[in-house]
């Protein structure tokens, strides 16, 4: 019976990976191949699953503990931090950036907000090979907010004293302010978030897990992609939901109940937010490799392999 049972339970296994593409289960690998934009939106599929925010004992599956632990120190992220937990909290600031006819006060408030909470985001997420100080978690966090800030306030002055648009016109314009004050201020957050990586380097690794060495290069190519994924996100999520907005504000039903407008615009944030948030971080694999060519020579000489990985951070 016990041999009966192994063999079953096989038999599923194998019909399991067989139906999904997947290769047998390896602890510490991904399920998808990472080498492919599909494979990787696949694979960040799994980790933003808002359910593994309720998982508080013990796990055993692989996409829990992707979800849920540093890669670098194995240890829990904070929930609201984890990239699953990006979109839940996430979306209603989106929709408070959104909202029309913002003030001067709400625009501070949302922006301050918003950085608040991706500058915890990118802390929590970074490179964690090196100790970084509380001193440069501060100081990202200052830039990024006064970015965003002041960007946000100065196109809204703009768009104020813009006598040549009509009132609709205005109202629209002001809805897609938000996207280039977010996407200057991401930047600067994860540059100044994670600039300690730029002095000191970060950790790079052989194909055995083996550390090699510590390198600047690499640091610069990791906050590089970073920063583009953090370019790319806000795209959907700030400059979608306007359009589809001011098109629906024109239907029946929304012009008959306006009460009807804050939870349609909150449900159409959060599918854009559910689209973009993989699509975003799949453009590079949070595990990226890079020729020990292109590195400093001491790391080149240290290994015989021709590429290394170092992780990215997300």
């Amino acid at each position: 019976m016990a041999d009966t049972a192994t063999t079953a339970s096989a038999a599923a296994a194998s019909a399991a990976n067989a139906s999904t593409d997947a290769p047998p289960f390896q602890l510490g690998k991904p399920r998808f191949q990472q080498t492919s934009f599909y494979g990787r939106f696949r694979h960040f599929l799994d980790i933003i699953d808002p359910r593994t925010l309720f998982v508080t004992e013990l796990w055993s599956a692989q996409k829990i503990k992707q979800a849920i632990l540093h890669p670098d120190t194995n240890e829990k992220i904070f929930m609201p931090f984890r990239m699953s937990g990006y979109i839940p909290f996430g979306t209603p600031i989106v929709v408070g950036l959104l909202l029309p006819n913002q003030t001067l006060a709400s625009t501070v408030f949302w922006q301050w907000l918003n950085q608040s909470h991706n500058a915890c985001v990118n802390y929590a997420n970074r490179n964690a090979t090196k100790p970084s100080p509380v001193s440069k978690f501060i100081q990202g966090y200052l830039g990024a907010v006064i970015s965003a800030v002041s960007i946000a306030v100065g196109l809204n002055v703009l768009v104020q004293k813009a006598n040549k648009f009509t009132p609709a016109t205005r109202l629209l314009v002001q809805r897609f302010v938000p996207f280039p004050a977010v996407a200057s201020a991401n930047i600067c957050n994860v540059v100044l978030m994670r600039y300690g990586e730029l002095e000191q380097g970060i950790d790079v690794l052989d194909g055995d897990g083996n550390l090699v060495g510590s390198s600047r290069i690499a640091a610069r190519h990791a906050l590089l992609e970073t920063a583009l994924t953090r370019v790319v996100l806000p795209m959907p999520i700030l400059v979608l939901p306007p359009i589809v907005m001011s098109m629906l504000e024109k239907t029946a039903l929304l012009q008959a109940r306006p009460r009807l407008l804050l939870p349609v615009q909150s449900l159409v944030c959060l599918a854009a937010f559910g689209l973009a948030l993989p699509l975003a971080i799949s453009l590079f694999p949070q595990m990226s490799e890079i020729e020990t060519t292109q590195l400093e020579p001491e790391i080149a000489q240290a290994t015989s392999s021709r590429t290394v990985v170092y992780n990215k951070g997300l």
